[in-house]
């Protein structure tokens, strides 16, 4: 029934012995993130090399609990690239949340905040921290409220 699979398959797992050993340990370990344990026993499942199991892809969906484009994803990555590539997490192009403070402001955000607090107060709060820093046009009260950044 694999070799079937495997004609039609345009991804085809096949693992060297060393990448076979490090996802084995992988998964015995039990340790990490979810998801790199799962494409590990997806890798491992479809294996067609000698020695792999090289189960069908509608086996390995019900063995692991997952769906067919997962694991058309965790196929593909690993023929484009690389074995390394499914395994670790891919860094975003631009930050998920644009930053509001660059070096320069942060500095400042720094020093006033490690500075005497207000007349009548104990310390600085974070409130007081925000007005301080649009009072002294260090960031637009626009960018602090933008909802992007909550």
């Amino acid at each position: 029934m694999a070799g079937k699979d495997i004609a039609v398959k345009r991804y085809v797992v096949r693992l060297s012995a060393q990448e076979r050993e490090q996802l084995q340990a992988l998964v015995r370990r039990g340790k990490g993130p979810a998801r790199r344990l799962l494409k590990a026993r997806i890798l491992l499942k479809a294996d067609v090399s000698e020695g792999g199991p090289g189960w069908s892809d509608s086996k390995i969906i019900a063995a692991l609990d997952t769906s067919a484009s997962m694991l058309y994803r965790v196929r593909k990555q690993l023929l484009e690239e690389g074995f390394e590539a499914v395994l670790s997490r891919k860094q975003r192009a631009t930050p998920a949340v644009a930053r509001i403070f660059d070096g320069e402001k942060e500095a400042k955000l720094i020093a006033l905040a490690c500075s005497k607090p207000p007349k009548g107060r104990a310390r600085w709060t974070l409130r007081l921290l925000e007005n301080k820093v649009v009072e002294l046009g260090i960031v637009d009260r626009e960018r602090l409220n933008d909802p992007s950044h909550a």
